[in-house]
């Protein structure tokens, strides 16, 4: 068994998800229309009503404009609600705004699907169209 240690040091996967940051590129089409499908199947965060932990999967599918969103920034971004206390509707709108905010992208739908607790499944789906 190994000693507990008394001061922890933050280790580099961790200071990357606390500072996750959606980071993007120019659209290397800009002009084309095409869709990016993105899941993340690991998401969690805490019930902030319980503390409860919960668990689904985030599907992003948006029209990329001038910039896109570079994957491991997501990943990292989606990580960091891993210990917030948020609620279904609220996490599925939050990140909605970051993508609009970040790449501000001709259309985006964040679908979070959460898995079932207590006999109840959730799924809240969010859209937002870029008015041009």
């Amino acid at each position: 068994m190994m000693p507990a240690q008394e001061h922890p040091e933050v280790k580099y996967g961790e200071r990357l998800i606390e500072e996750g940051k959606l980071i993007t590129f120019p659209n290397p089409r800009p002009g084309r229309r095409y869709t990016i499908a993105i899941q993340l199947p690991e998401f969690t965060c805490k019930c902030p009503f319980s503390g409860y932990p919960d668990f689904g999967i985030i599907y992003v599918t948006y029209v990329p404009d001038q910039r896109v969103v570079e994957l491991k920034a997501i990943k990292l971004y989606i990580n960091s609600y891993r210990d917030r206390y948020i609620s279904h509707e609220e996490a599925a709108n939050q990140i909605l705004d970051d993508i609009v905010e970040a790449c501000d992208p001709l259309e985006v739908t964040v679908k979070a699907d959460y898995t079932p607790r207590g006999n109840v499944h959730t799924i809240v789906e969010v859209t937002h169209v870029k008015s041009l």
